[in-house]
C-alpha cells in the first residue's frame, strides 16, 4: 500500500477471525513500527505479544472482575472523564457503533456484551500490551513517545493486512495482565491493542470514524 492508502484506509476493527497471526509477521510489524520518533531517542517501549492460552487467561480474569464488581486498576493515569466537545465526539462514535451492531439504548444485555468484548481485547488472537520503562515515571515524553510507537504499529498492521483496535479496558485490570503475559516488575502497563486478521462480516468493522476539518484544527501563524 501507498502511505495515504494506508493512513485514509485504516480504521479501528473491532471483530476478528480466528486464525492465527505468524510471529514472523507480527516481528516484522514490530521492526516498522520502532522507526517512530522519541524523545531523544529514548525509545522508552516494551511489547509483551500475547496468544493462545495466556490470553484466554487474561480475558477471563478481566471479564470476572469486571463482573464482580472489581475496581478498575490500570497503572497509567486516567484522566478526568471526557466533558465538552469530546465528550461529544464520544458519544458520537458510540451512536456509530452501535447503530452498525443494531444495539437499541435501552439493550442493556447487549450494551454490557459490547464492553465486556473490549475487557476480552475483542476476541482477537493476538494481544500487543505496550509498557514502558518504570525508571522514566512521570516523564511527559515517554507517553507521547509510546503513542507515536501505537500509531506506527496500528498502521504497519494495516499495511500488512492486518486489523487492530487500541484498547484501554484489556488492561484495566493490571493484575491479571501482569500475571499471565509475564509482564516485568521494572515496566508500566500502558495500554493494549488488539490484532489479527479483520471479519469483514463483522458490522462494527465498517464504521469509520469522522474527524474534525484541517480548518478547525489547525492555526496557521505568518503565512500570506
Amino acid at each position: 500500500m501507498k502511505f495515504d492508502e494506508v493512513i485514509l484506509g485504516r480504521r479501528s476493527i473491532r471483530g476478528y477471525k480466528p486464525d492465527p497471526v505468524p510471529r514472523e509477521l507480527i516481528e516484522e510489524i514490530l521492526a516498522l513500527a520502532m522507526r517512530a520518533p522519541s524523545s531523544m531517542n529514548t525509545q522508552p517501549w516494551n511489547f509483551y505479544i500475547v496468544t493462545g492460552e495466556p490470553l484466554e487467561r487474561i480475558r477471563a480474569g478481566n471479564t470476572e472482575r469486571m463482573l464482580a464488581g472489581v475496581p478498575q486498576s490500570r497503572e497509567f493515569r486516567t484522566g478526568p472523564p471526557f466533558a465538552g466537545q469530546h465528550r461529544e465526539r464520544q458519544i458520537g462514535i458510540a451512536k456509530q457503533l452501535f447503530a452498525a451492531m443494531g444495539i437499541a439504548r435501552e439493550d442493556k444485555e447487549k450494551r454490557q456484551d459490547w464492553v465486556l468484548r473490549g475487557f476480552r481485547q475483542f476476541d482477537a488472537p493476538v494481544c500487543v500490551i505496550i509498557t514502558y520503562d518504570r525508571a522514566l515515571d512521570g516523564s511527559d515524553d515517554t507517553p507521547f513517545d509510546c503513542g507515536a510507537v501505537t500509531n506506527a504499529l496500528v498502521n504497519a498492521a494495516w499495511s500488512r493486512g492486518l486489523g487492530a483496535v487500541i484498547n484501554s479496558q484489556g488492561i484495566m485490570q493490571s493484575p491479571v495482565v501482569r500475571e499471565h503475559a509475564g509482564i516485568a516488575e521494572d515496566q508500566v502497563i500502558m495500554k493494549a491493542i488488539a490484532l489479527g486478521w479483520p471479519d469483514w462480516t463483522f458490522p462494527a468493522n465498517s464504521v469509520v470514524s469522522e474527524r474534525k476539518p484541517v480548518a478547525e484544527a489547525a492555526t496557521f501563524v505568518g503565512f500570506d
